[in-house]
């Protein structure tokens, strides 16, 4: 059964950028005839925060899909980054639940571990940064925690692709974007 899958990425956000490895990726996986999901993609979101969560939220509302992969670049990373948490300071919260702690951090529930498995470049980070990438993954994940949904999400960290990377990259991707529909 295909599963329903929205992934996301970033626009450039320095004017020396010609593009971003998260868009690129995902470029590169809408060619591909192999994957046997329903694939929907949500291109190059702003590069901020309050308007990239807000635009992500209404597509999960509106599409209601089985799992969410969002992708950023990480121009210092060598492979494939899956990020495992997410975090902000209290004060950034409205949760009042959360508000006397000092920083927040929420998980993902996916099965890490798992989704790697089989993969041949692929780190499982603790460190989403503390930018756009991280602020997304933290409106995401407490989106869906507040509205008890039971929709997995993910965020993984895209290096600079280049010709020597970019089959190992997809590769190992694909394998996850598999991995994760069986979990």
């Amino acid at each position: 059964m295909q599963k329903k899958i929205l992934l996301t990425s970033f626009h450039t956000w320095l004017s020396d950028q010609q593009s971003n490895s998260s868009d690129d990726l995902l470029l590169e996986l809408a060619k591909m005839a192999s994957v046997t999901h329903d694939l929907h993609f949500l291109h190059r979101l702003p590069v901020d925060v309050a308007l990239a969560s807000s635009q992500v939220i209404a597509k999960i509302n509106q599409l209601e899909p089985d799992y969410i992969i969002c992708c950023g670049m990480a121009a210092s990373r060598q492979q494939l980054s899956v990020e495992v948490i997410a975090s902000i300071l209290s004060g950034e919260s409205t949760d009042k639940e959360l508000i006397d702690q000092p920083e927040i951090f929420l998980q993902t529930t996916v099965d890490i571990k798992q989704l790697v498995a089989g993969t041949s470049a692929v780190e499982i980070s603790y460190d989403c940064g503390k930018f756009v990438c991280n602020g997304l993954y933290y409106s995401v994940l407490d989106y869906l925690r507040q509205s008890q949904s039971s929709t997995p999400a993910i965020f993984i960290h895209v290096p600079i692709l280049h010709p020597e990377n970019l089959i190992g990259m997809i590769a190992d991707f694909v394998l996850m974007i598999n991995n994760l529909a069986l979990l």
